[in-house]
């Protein structure tokens, strides 16, 4: 199998990093509000990581939410995989929960990824994966999205006499579990790969349990790029959490 080359976390890294300030420059202008920053953000953002990595990476195959499918990237071994702008609806709210995710995907593979999160001014590599910040007091806080909770959270917090917390973007969710705010993430429905493959690269490389909610791997630059269920969590509490999900 093929590995990641050094330069290319600390590429990916750098490309996030910068399309966040982009980012906040866009929202900070006071140009646009509402649904208007929100199209301008994934637009810029976009263009800019896009542009990046065809120039430094030409040989590589692309997969971005806001560029049509190039299916040439499924013979390609080395296939970066991008949310120029996770939580679109955050970003236009003013809120903090959203992120940028650059990925690069080897055999299947999150290999080189980071995820930004531009309002807290913050990184996370897997050039330099941080520690699991100590778990929060009490009982298990699981992670779910703002507008769609999925059922399968909702009985999961029921079983292991959990609290949901409810924020946007999957990038945000996975480093608040990284970060000590939350225990778990579990998502079922409406996600694909660029949702997940960059917080989840970084999230396991830190020492997070990540996978589907079978258990099974989390698997990139497949045909289709529809991937709706992932767990990132706690190591410790993985156990439970899949014997909770199995129980449904």
């Amino acid at each position: 199998m093929s590995k990641a080359r050094p330069e290319d976390a600390n590429a990916a890294a750098r490309i996030a990093g910068n399309a966040g300030k982009l980012l906040m420059v866009a929202r900070g202008s006071g140009l646009l509000q509402g649904k208007a920053l929100g199209s301008v953000g994934d637009a810029i953002s976009n263009a800019f990581i896009t542009r990046i990595i065809r120039e430094t990476n030409p040989d590589d195959g692309l997969l971005s939410e806001e560029d049509k499918d190039d299916e040439s990237r499924l013979e390609k071994r080395r296939v970066w995989v991008v949310d120029p702008l996770d939580g679109t609806r955050e970003f236009s709210e003013n809120r903090d929960d959203w992120a940028v995710h650059v990925a690069l995907v080897i055999d299947g593979i999150p290999a080189a990824c980071a995820v930004d999160l531009p309002s807290l001014g913050l990184t996370f590599s897997t050039a330099q994966p941080p520690p699991i910040a100590p778990a929060p007091p009490g009982r298990p806080r699981i992670l779910v999205s703002r507008t769609r909770p999925p059922e399968v959270a909702l009985k999961v917090a029921e079983i292991l006499n959990g609290e949901l917390i409810h924020m946007g973007s999957a990038g945000a969710k996975a480093m608040a579990v990284l970060r000590g705010q939350a225990h778990a993430y579990v998502h079922s429905g409406g996600q694909f790969e660029w949702d997940s493959a960059a917080p989840a690269g970084v999230a396991a490389a830190a020492g997070l349990h990540v996978s589907r909610l079978d258990g099974s791997p989390l698997r990139y630059n497949q045909p289709d790029p529809y991937l709706p269920d992932l767990i990132i969590c706690r190591p410790e509490l993985a156990p439970e959490i899949l014997k909770a999900v199995a129980a449904q």
